[in-house]
């Protein structure tokens, strides 16, 4: 796997992961809560890690 495909997987990762990390904090939040605001700690911290990780687990090939 090279570093262009890399950064490029995990760019597309991170910004649909703090997306959807996003809205569901909202929608949760305005639920549960009454009050709609957005946990931006927990969307970047989800973007990084999950734009890290599923990237290098679905890169790897099996046997290699």
């Amino acid at each position: 796997m090279n570093l262009q495909r890399f950064l490029v997987d995990f760019t597309i990762t991170a910004v649909v992961t703090f997306m959807v990390a996003t809205v569901v904090t909202y929608l949760y939040n305005l639920v549960a809560h009454g009050s709609g605001w957005v946990d931006w700690g927990t969307a970047i911290e989800l973007a990084i890690v999950f734009g890290i990780v599923l990237p290098l687990m679905l890169n790897r090939q099996p046997g290699t």
